[in-house]
């Protein structure tokens, strides 16, 4: 489905209000890991029928750190996370996330 990068609380807070349930990826554009990440996160996109949301540390650092901060999850990059009923239900960083791992956690989250 699609993917939609995100900057800002209100677009995060739109997110929420909008979604019971979503995906979130969280990247760096100057790491390599998280370039490798990405792709990852991009082919699962593929297989999905929801949107899924990226946001880039780099222009995004408050945003980041108010989600770190609001959810009690520990910034890492790349990070995704996924959000269930205004929580983080499973997250997971750097080479642990692949289209499988991504895969895995919809099907187990994502109903």
């Amino acid at each position: 489905m699609a993917i939609t990068k995100i900057t800002t609380s209100e677009d995060f807070k739109r997110i929420k209000e909008a979604n019971n349930q979503f995906l979130l990826f969280k990247n760096s554009t100057t790491c390599p890991i998280s370039a490798q990440a990405f792709e990852e996160f991009q082919k699962f996109s593929e297989s999905v029928s929801e949107d899924v949301y990226y946001l880039n540390v780099q222009e995004s650092r408050p945003l980041s750190t108010e989600i770190a901060d609001s959810y009690g999850v520990k910034h890492q990059s790349p990070q995704a996370l996924v959000f269930n009923e205004n929580e983080v239900v499973w997250n997971d960083s750097h080479w642990r996330i692949t289209n499988t791992s991504l895969s895995d956690a919809a099907k187990q989250y994502l109903k």
